[in-house]
């Protein structure tokens, strides 16, 4: 599976950068610094760009925008990828990750009363942001096949799109709440023992929720949604105007999201992993079956995860040095992977919780047997 994965971002990748050669003669430009982050960039209508809207253009209370027939947006909106390519990876992610979520919320309630109840709770959680996540992707898949034209209103718009973006940084989040459980489990298990597990999972998802709050509430405060006045469409989220003067809260914000969202659990994750592996790896006990699962699923948050937030973070310094929004259908490939992500995280579940046993005889460094943590 950890090969498969990076296999087919290749392969988004390769359909991306067709699309993009395809249109590299037509793409000289004029750039404009400060534009909008993670979109595509457009100009509000204005009478003096022609005498009337074009034909193309369907009546609708969306304001219209202009953007350049040469710019990557319309090859993008287009083009394969967002009409065919992504759509299908939302497809086959829904149809395997909704019913296998929805599998482990029920199989999990049954048990809220066993002793390892803040791996339950954690576990929960996971679960149902995931299921969330694969849910909001329904009106997407619609928008995409219907070439990017998006007809369920501004207000679905912006719901859309903060629980899309909320759900996929609470799912990371989420899963490092896991690794940090096991990092004390096994590095720490005197002071994980002394600890209120279930007091401290309780107060870790509700944090998370929290934080997802608050992440949600500058995409529900701006426009999202806007014609295309050349391509006759109303864009969500992917075009957005660069005078708006509304928008401008969104570059510090996504700047912080990125951060809290995907680097920050990254790093947590990696470090985890690491103190983890060598912790058991200096065990009298051979924990090697645990530990090439562990690192299996280790490797594919990285995978699934890592790409979208190196996108993200190079397409704020290419938007804001160059004015170049190129990157922004790359980042929507890596977005998809995030999507994977959520629709495995049943079967690592699994996985892991048939590898180690509810509760692992850990030998500490000083030789003095223990019986820390749960493991799963």
């Amino acid at each position: 599976m950890a090969d498969l994965v990076p296999g087919l971002l290749i392969c988004l990748m390769a359909v991306q950068t067709s699309q993009h050669e395809g249109n590299s003669t037509k793409n000289k430009t004029n750039t404009q610094p400060g534009v909008i982050p993670k979109t595509f960039k457009g100009l509000i209508y204005k009478p003096n760009h022609t005498n009337q809207l074009p034909a193309l253009l369907h009546p609708s209370t969306d304001p219209p925008l202009y953007v350049n027939p040469e710019d990557p947006v319309t090859a993008y909106t287009t083009g394969v990828l967002s009409t065919w390519v992504i759509p299908s990876s939302y497809i086959l992610a829904m149809l395997v990750g909704i019913p296998s979520n929805a599998y482990i919320l029920a199989f999990l309630r049954l048990r809220l009363r066993a002793k390892s109840l803040a791996t339950v709770i954690l576990y929960l959680n996971l679960a149902l942001t995931d299921l969330l996540l694969l849910l909001s992707l329904a009106l997407r898949v619609h928008y995409h096949l219907n070439g990017n034209n998006w007809i369920f209103g501004e207000i679905s718009c912006r719901l859309i799109t903060a629980l899309f973006y909320g759900n996929v940084y609470c799912s990371a989040q989420t899963i490092a709440c896991i690794s940090l459980k096991r990092y004390l489990a096994v590095v720490k298990p005197f002071l994980y023992r002394r600890l209120a597990k279930t007091r401290l999972a309780l107060w870790a998802c509700l944090i998370v929720w929290f934080l997802f709050g608050v992440a949600i509430i500058p995409e529900l405060l701006v426009r999202q949604s806007y014609q295309i006045t050349q391509l006759g469409i109303t864009t969500c989220h992917d075009v957005l105007p660069l005078e708006e003067k509304s928008h401008s809260p969104l570059v510090p914000y996504r700047l912080m999201l990125v951060s809290l969202g995907f680097i920050m659990p990254l790093l947590i994750c990696i470090y985890a992993h690491t103190a983890v592996a060598y912790h058991l790896g200096q065990s009298a006990c051979d924990w090697r079956p645990f530990i090439k699962v562990s690192t299996l699923v280790f490797i594919i948050f990285v995978v699934c995860f890592l790409p979208s937030g190196i996108l993200h973070i190079a397409h704020y310094i290419r938007l804001f040095t160059s004015g170049d929004d190129r990157l922004y259908g790359y980042y929507r490939v890596a977005v998809c992977l995030c999507c994977f992500h959520s629709c495995l995280d049943p079967f690592l579940c699994i996985l892991i919780s048939k590898t180690a046993t509810s509760e692992l005889q850990f030998i500490s460094l000083r030789g003095i047997p223990q019986r820390p943590a749960v493991m799963t």
